[in-house]
């Protein structure tokens, strides 16, 4: 079943380019507000590395929801945007100095760590500024997330995040710092995590680091439970909105908290992936030296790079051409051999100047754009602008 598209007002816009559709968008916060709002300890943080199209941040920021950040450039736009600085977070792996600045200028909520070296460097720039840096560790919980090993970050030979077993070095160094306060713990798996069961494992052994530090004596305040819930590239009108009560259910029967932790959550692709779609012209078609049908569109790599990086599958129809389907290379313009969008579309016949449209694209596309090329950026077309 195709999506809704206003195709009639496409074909004035020059192609290729992103068509969000914000009444989804919002339809999507509303649904996960209505989830979280069953428990009163469970806070939503976007995660903007997703999409930082300005009109999506503030919509977002409106409609009450945190922010995630992972550079010092994600945290101004989030600021730009409306996103109160107590609502950011900054994580990342690799924090420049002028990034941390920017966190503490700001008075984000605090910083996510990720190594004994962060902590220091942290801990004197906040010095230089007479400021106490509000911390939390990245713990890597050795966690299998059963997705592309591109997007697992939870296992222990990944770069992210503190081995538990430094933990008890890292709590040390902590306690002899002036300028920082520990305040939580934070984890993140992986992305476009689809079984449950990840989440029950993934809670279970979260409970158990829960346990050290009390063991310890440790209070934490926050416990960030990072992202990873992934959407329905292949059916993406069979489910438009994620599960997200199977999803927050998952966290609230295995999860343990204290009964004063806050609950963070780092929710990016399911917010903004199945609200955006790349919109492309077909240039030309022909066969290749097998005897294969190809249709070369005028959107690529550039536009989408989720194909030839990850070898993601996004679901492609064509919104002016109907009839019997046979299967089409479909392939961008970039001259690179891996800019192909899709081996084996099943499409009508295609013609010069045909519209199609690349579904679920709404998260990792424009985000991960670039000119390379020299191709122009993509621009972006919002449903209620048309």
């Amino acid at each position: 079943m195709k999506g809704s598209f206003p195709i009639e007002k496409f074909n004035t816009v020059r192609t290729p380019f992103y068509y969000y559709d914000t009444e989804l968008l919002r339809k999507t916060l509303d649904t996960i507000k209505a989830e979280t709002g069953k428990n009163d300890n469970y806070h939503v943080h976007y995660a903007v590395k997703a999409n930082a199209n300005r009109k999506l941040l503030r919509i977002i920021s409106a409609a009450g929801f945190g922010a995630d950040c992972v550079s010092g450039g994600e945290i101004k736009a989030c600021l730009d945007a409306g996103f109160p600085a107590e609502k950011i977070v900054f994580a990342g792996v690799g924090k420049s100095d002028w990034e941390i600045n920017v966190g503490l200028d700001a008075g984000i909520a605090y910083f996510n760590v990720e190594s004994i070296p962060e902590l220091e460097v942290i801990n004197q720039l906040a010095g230089e500024k007479d400021k106490i840096a509000r911390v939390s560790f990245r713990i890597n919980p050795d966690v299998g997330a059963h997705t592309h090993a591109n997007i697992t970050t939870g296992l222990a030979e990944n770069k992210f995040g503190i081995a538990m077993a430094d933990m008890e070095k890292v709590i040390e160094i902590a306690a002899s710092l002036k300028h920082v306060e520990f305040v939580g713990l934070h984890f993140h798996i992986g992305s476009q995590i689809r079984q449950m069961e990840v989440f029950e494992n993934f809670c279970l052994k979260v409970n158990t680091i829960k346990q050290w530090f009390a063991d310890q004596g440790i209070e934490i305040q926050y416990l960030n439970l990072g992202g990873g819930l992934g959407v329905d590239y292949d059916h993406p009108d069979a489910e438009p909105i994620p599960d997200f009560a199977s999803y927050f259910d998952t966290i609230h029967r295995t999860l343990r908290p204290d009964p004063h932790q806050q609950i963070l959550f780092e929710l990016g692709r399911s917010l903004v992936a199945q609200c955006g779609e790349l919109i492309t012209r077909v240039l030309y078609t022909k066969k290749n030296a097998l005897g294969r049908d190809v249709a070369l569109v005028d959107a690529g790599m550039t536009d989408l790079i989720r194909p030839a990086l990850y070898q993601a599958h996004h679901t492609i129809e064509c919104l002016t051409s109907q009839g019997t389907e046979c299967s089409y290379m479909i392939g961008g313009p970039v001259c690179e051999s891996s800019d192909i969008f899709d081996q084996a579309a099943m499409l009508p016949q295609l013609k010069r100047g045909d519209l199609l449209t690349i579904r679920t694209a709404g998260a990792y596309g424009s985000a991960m754009a670039s000119r390379y090329n020299l191709r122009d950026l993509p621009r972006s077309i919002y449903s209620d602008e048309l």
